[in-house]
C-alpha cells in the first residue's frame, strides 16, 4: 500500500495528440476499433485518426463500416483507415493489430442499468475476445463495452479457454477519472486539465470510487459536499442518459476517454516511461478478483500496480460497500463463459 499515490503526469488527450506529432512514424501502431460504426465507435475512431501515433486504423462493425472508413480516410492525418463489415471479415480486421479498443454493444436507455445490458453485450464481447485471441493474441485489449465489471472477466475467461495470456486485457474506466477531474475543477474553479483524481473499484454505480483525498492538486470539501460530489461521479452516466431523453448514453465523453486510454497505451508500448492510467484488471489488491487502480503501463501492458494508497474512512467505506457488488458482477461474467 502507498501512503499517497504518486501524482502522474496529467495525460490530457489534447496534449497527448499534440505531442504525438513529434514522434517518428516507425514506432506507430495499428489500432483496431471493434464497433466502429456506433455512437462511441465513430467519434473514438475520429480521435484516433487524429493521432500520428496510429499508423493504421482498422474499423470493424456489423453495418456501415466501409462508409465510416471512407469518411475518415479523407482526413489529412497519416493513419491509413480500412473498414471491415460483418462476421466474415472479423478475423481480417484484427490481423496485425497491436491495440484493440472494443466499444461494441448496445447503449443504455432511460431506466436501464449497466447490468441490464448484460445478455446482449456479454455475447458480443465473448465473440470479439475469441477473435482477438485467435488473430492478435499479443495485442492490448481495451474494453469499453458495458457492463465492464462483467465484460472484462468474460474476455479473460475466453482467453484462458483459448490458452492465451489474459494479462493484456484492460477495462477502460477512464471516463470516471475524466468526470471526476471535471467536476472537482468546476467546484474549485480550477483548470480541469491540471486536475487528476484517481478513481478505483469498478465501472458501475457504487463500485466507482473517486479518491478525492488523493487528488492533484490537493483539494478538500465539507462532508456533505464530498458525499454529493462522490454520488454525482458515480451516477454521471445516468445523468447523461436522462439528459438525452432516450436518444442514447454517454458517447462523446466515452469516446474521448477511450481515445485517451488507447493513446496512453501506445505511448507505453513505444517505451515512454511514467505512463499511468487507471484500469479494471485482474487484481489481488482487494477481495475482488478484478479491481481498478492506477497502473504504470509499459511495453508488455501493466508494468506496476500502484494500489489504492491510504484511504480516508469515507473512502474505505466506499470500497467495503463495493466489494459485494463487484464479486457478483465478476462471477456473472465468469459463469457466462463457463456455460458457453
Amino acid at each position: 500500500m502507498f501512503s499517497r499515490l504518486a501524482a502522474p503526469r496529467r495525460p490530457h488527450l489534447a496534449a497527448l495528440l499534440a505531442r504525438s506529432f513529434s514522434t517518428t512514424h516507425a514506432a506507430n501502431k495499428k489500432v483496431g476499433v471493434m464497433g466502429a460504426s456506433g455512437g462511441i465507435g465513430q467519434p473514438l475512431s475520429l480521435l484516433l485518426k487524429n493521432s500520428p501515433l496510429v499508423s493504421e486504423l482498422s474499423l470493424y462493425d456489423i453495418v456501415h463500416t466501409p462508409g465510416v472508413a471512407a469518411d475518415l480516410s479523407h482526413i489529412d492525418s497519416p493513419a491509413k483507415v480500412t473498414g471491415y463489415v460483418g462476421p466474415d471479415q472479423l478475423a481480417a480486421s484484427l490481423k496485425g493489430c497491436e491495440v484493440v479498443v472494443i466499444p461494441a454493444g448496445v447503449p443504455r436507455k432511460p431506466g436501464m442499468t449497466r447490468d441490464d445490458l448484460f445478455n446482449t453485450n456479454a455475447s458480443i464481447v465473448a465473440n470479439l475476445a475469441k477473435a482477438c485471441a485467435e488473430n492478435c493474441p499479443k495485442a492490448m485489449i481495451c474494453i469499453i463495452s458495458n457492463p465492464v465489471n462483467s465484460t472484462v472477466p468474460i474476455a479473460a475467461e475466453v482467453y484462458k479457454k483459448a490458452g492465451v495470456d489474459a494479462s493484456r486485457i484492460f477495462g477502460v474506466t477512464t471516463l470516471d477519472i475524466v468526470r471526476a477531474n471535471t467536476f472537482v475543477a468546476e467546484l474549485k474553479g480550477l483548470d480541469p486539465t491540471t486536475v487528476n483524481v484517481p478513481v478505483i473499484g469498478g465501472h458501475a454505480g457504487t463500485t466507482i470510487i473517486p479518491l478525492i483525498s488523493q487528488a492533484t492538486p490537493s483539494v478538500e470539501f465539507p462532508n456533505d459536499q464530498l458525499k454529493a460530489l462522490t454520488e454525482r461521479i458515480q451516477d454521471a452516466g445516468t445523468e447523461v442518459v436522462k439528459a438525452k431523453a432516450g436518444a442514447g448514453s454517454a458517447t462523446l465523453s466515452m469516446a474521448y476517454a477511450g481515445a485517451r486510454f488507447a493513446v496512453s497505451m501506445i505511448r507505453a508500448l513505444n517505451g515512454e516511461a511514467g505512463v499511468v492510467e487507471c484500469a479494471f484488471i485482474r487484481s489481488n489488491v482487494t477481495e475482488a478478483t478484478y479491481f481498478s487502480t492506477p497502473l504504470v503501463l509499459g511495453p508488455n501492458g501493466m508494468e506496476k500496480n500502484l494500489g489504492i494508497g491510504k484511504l480516508t474512512p469515507f473512502e474505505a467505506k466506499l470500497v467495503e460497500n463495493a466489494i459485494t457488488e463487484l464479486k457478483a458482477s465478476i462471477k456473472k461474467g465468469e459463469d457466462f463463459v463457463a456455460a458457453m
